[in-house]
């Protein structure tokens, strides 16, 4: 084979790759995360000391930007597999994050995530365990 057949090759696989990946801005699955029960979670920081945070979750994606909640960020979905899930956020002028999530069952989850928050650094890994319906 010459030079020119591998270009056009080579050309041709990476416009076929192009052509496969999806488009900018189009919505990730993240099934994984819909599929948790909903309901009343607690929040276990591993070798952090802190008591754990209770907090009342209607909604897996919430796990994703705990570090900046309730903030409008840009999501990149890294790995969107049926038990792990990987997204990295941007929150402009408010920090970003990148946050993996593991699924043992609908009801614990294992969590590694890290990134800016504030102009500080932030790296926590921790273990969500469904406890219960939410009040109210």
């Amino acid at each position: 084979m010459g030079k020119n057949t591998l270009r056009l090759a080579g050309a041709g696989i990476a416009a076929m790759l192009a052509c496969s990946a999806p488009a900018s801005g189009e919505r990730a699955s993240l099934t994984m995360l819909d599929q948790l029960d909903a309901g009343r979670w607690e929040l276990r920081l591993r070798d952090s000391g802190i008591p754990a945070e209770r907090m009342c979750i209607s909604n897996g994606r919430r796990f994703i930007q705990l570090r900046h909640p309730e903030v409008t960020c840009e999501r990149l979905v890294v790995e969107d597999g049926p038990s792990e899930v990987t997204v990295q956020y941007t929150c402009r002028g408010q920090g970003y994050g990148r946050t993996s999530i593991r699924r043992e069952t609908n009801r614990l989850l294992q969590i590694q995530s890290q990134g800016i928050r504030d102009g500080l650094p932030f790296e926590f890994s921790a273990e969500a365990r469904r406890v219960g319906n939410c009040s109210g």
